[in-house]
């Protein structure tokens, strides 16, 4: 019983500390909440309280003065487009590191990390320009090279260390039955690496759907705009709608929220057993 209470005792700072984290995290959610049901008139007297007058009129107001279904779509395209390429460009690369051993996997590995730790601000204009040459400025094949690039080194590290957990034994066999190197990656590792496919297609998935600094600089065509821009049409010269921004802003968070929540276990556990020890 003392080891007990001692112990409960002991963690009470630790549970202090979560629910203050806990209340850093929610409360913003909560105050977006109570702005997008709230009239606008109500913005000046009560910024941060909950409402004194209910209006759900403002997700459907949103909606319609966002174009929120055209946006949509275009980056549904764009998350679905760079998952795909992303995924398949990452893949292999991660299984070849993890089970083929190449030459020069080292400086491949330094490179990938220089790749994720260098900010992509600092080649955006040059990028800019390149695609300028290119054509691919106001499209929606450009955006997706360029998050699949932004994404891929670390799709590939994440992975390499799942994969590299994989036993040899069952490889080793697959080459004594004479299978090749495409028939052991799609019939043996594939299958098995489901859990880091989904994970690593949710955060790809999330980047790209949050992502503004790209999709402003290279999509200036208001028929292509993504969602992470949504927040311009509630914008005038002289006055920001704040209700619907905040409407706008719950339904841009919603689509990604439940796909997380149906699939948080499998996330978890496939970037769990990805960061074990090799």
């Amino acid at each position: 019983m003392l080891v007990s209470n001692f112990r409960r005792k002991e963690a009470i700072p630790n549970h202090f500390i979560l629910i203050l984290f806990a209340l850093l995290a929610v409360l913003p959610i909560l105050v977006l909440f109570f702005n997008s049901i709230k009239p606008f008139s109500e913005f000046g007297l009560n910024p941060l309280g909950p409402p004194s007058e209910i209006r759900l009129q403002n997700f459907p107001d949103a909606w319609i003065a966002g174009e929120y279904t055209k946006i949509f779509f275009n980056s549904a395209k764009l998350v679905f487009g760079s998952v795909l390429l992303c995924l398949a460009v990452s893949l292999l690369a991660g299984f070849s590191l993890a089970k083929l051993n190449p030459k020069g996997s080292t400086v491949i590995a330094i490179y990938l990390l220089v790749g994720i730790s260098i900010p992509a601000q600092l080649y955006i204009l040059p990028l800019f320009l390149l695609w300028k040459e290119l054509s691919l400025l106001n499209t929606h094949v450009g955006l997706i090279i360029i998050y699949s690039a932004l994404n891929a080194p670390f799709a590939t590290f994440l992975i390499r260390s799942y994969m590299i957990r994989l036993p040899d034994e069952l490889f080793d066999a697959a080459k004594l039955d004479g299978a090749n190197t495409f028939q052991i990656f799609f019939r043996i590792a594939l299958p098995l690496s489901w859990p880091v496919i989904l994970t690593a297609g949710l955060i790809i998935g999330l980047a790209v759907w949050n992502e503004f600094l790209f999709a402003l600089t290279f999509i200036t065509d208001p028929n292509f705009k993504p969602m992470a821009t949504i927040l311009f049409s509630f914008q005038a010269r002289f006055e920001n709608n704040y209700a619907l921004q905040s409407a706008a802003a719950i339904m841009m968070v919603a689509p990604i929220a439940v796909l997380f929540m149906l699939f948080q276990r499998r996330f978890i556990s496939g970037l769990t057993s990805g960061g074990l020890k090799e």
